[in-house]
């Protein structure tokens, strides 16, 4: 069972945020995510993933779709939620699934991923954690669990909330970014045992104490997080400078008025 994973789902359930009877997509999905959802009594979940190997009975008593997470066949505000956990970093491009996602959810997107950190990237260089993902393929017999899953290591993408702060306001430029963080430290156990350098992971496993302390009084230094992306309500979220107008969002001509004056059209084409 994955801990933050199911931590964090109670908690929304809690918060209200995520009431049982939502409507449910998973992307990149895999048991761990039936399992979760199962056990939180959820029922209308639709689990996606592009693994050929699937026929869908290994996601009963929920559906299952083959999706790609990059290229989504939903229409807009098609799901309440849509959930990914561990995914995006298996994507060429990460902040195109991201921003699908946000297309298809109704509400809101939550995502669990590797974070950057200064502490993580000393990790790495060290050998106690991976630039490129070779252990998800040793472990899917070299044949699954890479980019897209296919053979090849995915490079582990690991994101900063600026960076989600960016790539949202360049997608949505209508509002400010919803977003909530959760933290976590996360320890590899699989690759752990799998580790040929006995002395790294033995050094690893005497750090953890030291580590868990570390990310309790500064939790913005764990190695993984999950962010909640609340979808733009309108016209409640948009800029000051926008309003409605007939149910489209349009300049507010008052607002650039007060700002900067009298405007006149300069008969120039805009600069894309």
């Amino acid at each position: 069972m994955d801990d933050f994973y199911d931590r964090t789902l109670r908690h929304l359930i809690q918060d209200g945020v995520l009431p049982r009877e939502t409507r449910v997509l998973v992307a990149c999905g895999g048991t761990t995510d039936r399992d979760v959802f199962q056990r939180l009594g959820f029922a209308n979940v639709t689990i996606s993933n592009i693994d050929s190997r699937m026929t869908g009975n290994e996601f009963a008593p929920y559906a299952w779709s083959y999706q790609d997470a990059e290229n989504l066949s939903y229409p807009d505000n098609a799901f309440d939620v849509i959930v990914t956990h561990n995914g995006l970093h298996h994507c060429h491009s990460p902040h195109r699934a991201l921003l699908e996602m946000y297309r298809v959810a109704r509400q809101s997107v939550l995502i669990f991923e590797p974070r950057d950190t200064a502490l993580v990237r000393l990790g790495t260089r060290l050998d106690f954690g991976q630039e490129y993902e070779v252990a998800a393929v040793a472990g899917n017999d070299l044949q699954f669990g890479g980019v897209r899953n296919t053979p090849i290591p995915n490079y582990v993408y690991r994101w900063t909330e600026r960076e989600l702060e960016k790539t949202l306001s360049a997608y949505a430029p209508l509002g400010r970014p919803q977003l909530r963080f959760f933290y976590a430290l996360r320890v590899p156990e699989e690759r752990l045992a799998a580790m040929k350098n006995r002395f790294a992971a033995g050094t690893l496993r005497r750090m953890l104490p030291l580590l868990r302390v570390l990310t309790f009084l500064f939790p913005r230094q764990a190695n993984c997080f999950a962010f909640l992306v609340h979808k733009l309500q309108l016209p409640r979220d948009l800029h000051p400078w926008l309003t409605m107008d007939n149910g489209v969002p349009a300049i507010r001509r008052e607002w650039v008025a007060a700002r900067y004056g009298d405007f006149k059209p300069s008969g120039l084409k805009p600069q894309s």
